[in-house]
């Protein structure tokens, strides 16, 4: 509107030259220019009042507009200060919380995940997950800067670290979520079921109650997958395929798949109870790929010695039950079988190296010592990965000497180990399926030609796709296994004393001097190693102690804490002692012939870890409470080992194990 006013002076500016070439037109242009202004000004001063109006109304008009749409939006809106404290709300946050605009407390009031920290903090547009009643909401917090609303003056100056708002969205997910957890209920999950003792159990009754038994089983499995509406078809005598949708297996786990112990009720004279190891797939892509799941599950339960369920869920897995003792297994079959693979895989190679779990013990020693008898009987040559020796093991080791007729090079270090290997050498691991425990985990990945001999139970890190497996939780001992190859390996086969002392040792550390985990094959393969040239007393005299040991045994015992009035919690000194981790399992031991004691747990730092070794006689199973320490063995012989942690830290985490274990039922006490 100023516009047409300021033209009046560029007329003014024109009007002088024409003064100059004539009077008179200036004149008429002066004239022109007086009555141009005086228009122009009447026009200003009559219109900038309406003008003015104009704009303030309109200005209302588009703020109330504004106030409106917010007020009514569809999506929960609320405004909080720099505190926490709800300042103004929508309709929709009204309709959700049922908190008006009236309500001016804090929002962690309202929202207890939404606290004052999270907003201070908040960078910008951070988002959470949050519940409130029967909704779910997606919640957005986005950060309103006082300097982008409020325009710099010199009367309002706004300082300090307050200088915003906080705009909380709420986006209701409710259906979305239900619609999510419909789909994911109905997804089909696959599982395989097997008997574990079928052959057993069948031989241990009369031919006429067999039929009886097999109907039983059947019923039992039936009925339980039939309440879970779930389709069960029989592929064997002793396996069964199921399917069933994802909403129920939380169910069946929070049952802790029941089935496992009813099947044990079934009786038709039949002395041993029968067991079931159940492998579920879920969260595959692909049916297939559920079934893939389920196949290795099975695997994984049946190689931790049945009785168990094994859920596995991608990488994640699960596992229920497995509290019974190993069925021990009068057949040797299998061995027989794993000795004619062995042979056949050790005559297509040319160079063989063995290693056992990092610092080797007398089972894991020994279990290489078989394989390099079975390697010279092919005359192959066989070295063994040997990084450590404990005070243990060198008594057994400085047999193997050249002056007693072996190689200068028949133990190598890992460095050693790594170079020598390629795509052509096999590897056989001895004593672990862990490939982190190995002694050299680094050669497992430069070849695939990979051979475990183990008797503990499998857990979810495993070795990845040997080419012959031969893992028997029942048995005692790797050495018990490699004795039982070895008779089938080759006829007539000749071990000198020494060999035949070193397997014997074996077996007889990790029996405890035949008092666990001993069956008829265990004294079977120590017959078989006695014949062989074993001698007792021999053996005995290398696995006798030094006095520093013997004394940090008694330090055990002095410092040993009884936990709940049945556990055994202690420390070994680590230092003056030469191989703490074996008097920390000899301690274990030892602290079982304290009457009360149900299971023991002794720890010692070494070598910046913590290695826990645990013992039970039969009440307790060891192996559940390792393995959620992250490590693993039998039921009644296990350990872990735990880095970035103290003893204080690893002791407290076992009574939490405990508490947790008796609390749920998991141990009895």
């Amino acid at each position: 509107m100023i516009s047409p006013m300021l033209l009046t002076i560029l007329l003014i500016l024109m009007n002088i030259p024409i003064y100059i070439y004539e009077i008179k037109a200036g004149l008429m242009v002066s004239a022109f220019t007086a009555i141009y202004f005086i228009i122009v000004t009447v026009n200003f001063h009559r219109n900038k009042t309406a003008f003015v109006n104009e704009l303030i109304n309109f200005a209302t008009q588009y703020g109330t507009v504004q106030k409106k749409l917010l007020n009514e939006f569809d999506v929960a809106y609320a405004l909080i200060d720099y505190n926490g404290k709800i300042l103004w709300v929508n309709e929709k946050f009204t309709e959700l919380t049922g908190k008006d605009k009236d309500y001016h407390k804090s929002i962690t009031s309202v929202f207890s995940h939404i606290t004052k920290e999270i907003i201070q903090k908040n960078k910008d547009n951070t988002q959470l997950e949050i519940s409130y009643g029967e909704y779910d909401f997606r919640a957005r917090i986005k950060k309103i800067e006082f300097s982008s609303i409020t325009p710099e003056n010199d009367l309002v100056s706004i300082d300090g670290d307050d200088e915003y708002l906080t705009a909380l969205y709420l986006y209701d997910e409710t259906q979305l979520n239900q619609y999510i957890r419909e789909n994911d209920d109905q997804k089909m999950v696959a599982a395989l079921v097997y008997i574990d003792n079928y052959e057993e159990t069948m031989n241990s009754i009369e031919d006429v109650k067999q039929s009886l038994l097999t109907a039983l089983i059947d019923r039992k499995v039936n009925k339980y997958f039939a309440s879970m509406d779930g389709l069960v078809r029989k592929i064997e005598k002793d396996k069964y395929f199921v399917i069933f949708r994802n909403y129920y297996l939380s169910k069946m786990e929070e049952d802790k798949f029941s089935l496992i112990e009813e099947v044990k009720t079934v009786k038709v004279g039949n002395k041993m109870a029968v067991t079931l190891s159940i492998g579920i797939g879920n969260t595959g892509t692909t049916y297939n790929q559920n079934y893939e799941y389920a196949r290795m599950a099975i695997g994984l339960a049946l190689g931790r010695g049945g009785d168990q369920v094994v859920v596995k869920e991608g990488e994640q897995i699960t596992y229920f039950g497995g509290r019974s003792k190993q069925v021990d297994k009068n057949t040797r079959v299998k061995a027989r079988v794993k000795a004619h693979a062995l042979r056949e895989i050790l005559e297509s190679r040319s160079q063989v190296i063995v290693m056992g779990h990092h610092i080797a013990d007398v089972d894991s020693f020994g279990a290489a010592i078989g394989v390099y008898c079975a390697g010279r009987i092919l005359e192959k040559k066989v070295q063994i990965v040997l990084n450590e020796v404990t005070t243990s093991l060198r008594p057994l080791k400085e047999c193997f000497t050249v002056e007693n007729g072996y190689a200068s090079d028949m133990f190598i270090n890992s460095e050693t180990a790594i170079e020598m290997t390629n795509g052509n050498t096999l590897v056989m691991v001895v004593d672990t399926n862990r490939p982190n425990y190995t002694d050299c985990p680094e050669i497992l990945k430069k070849t695939k030609n990979i051979v475990v001999f183990d008797h503990h139970r499998q857990g979810s890190e495993v070795v990845e796709n040997p080419i012959l497996s031969y893992i028997e939780p029942y048995a005692s001992s790797t050495c018990e296994m490699i004795a039982e190859v070895l008779q089938y390996f080759a006829e007539n086969i000749k071990l000198s004393s020494c060999e035949a002392d070193a397997i014997y040792a074996g077996i007889l550390i990790d029996t405890n001097n035949f008092m666990q985990k001993t069956g008829v094959r265990t004294f079977e393969a120590a017959a078989y190693l006695r014949r062989c040239g074993a001698e007792v007393t021999r053996v005995r005299k290398m696995l006798r102690n030094d006095m520093e040991d013997y004394k940090a045994r008694a330090e055990v015992m002095r410092d040993a804490e009884v936990y709940r009035g049945a556990f055994a919690i202690s420390t070994c000194p680590a230092d003056k002692v030469e191989s703490p981790t074996v008097v920390c399992a000899q301690s274990a031991n030892e602290l079982l012939n304290i009457i009360g004691i149900k299971a023991s747990f002794v720890m010692t730092e070494y070598q910046n870890k913590i290695f826990i070794s645990s013992r039970s006689i039969d009440e307790i199973n060891v192996q559940l409470i390792m393995e959620r320490l992250g490590g693993g063995g039998h039921a009644n012989i296990a350990g872990a080992q735990l880095t970035n942690c103290s003893i204080g830290e690893a002791k407290q985490r076992i009574r939490n194990i405990l508490d947790e274990m008796i609390e749920k039922g998991e141990i009895e006490k």
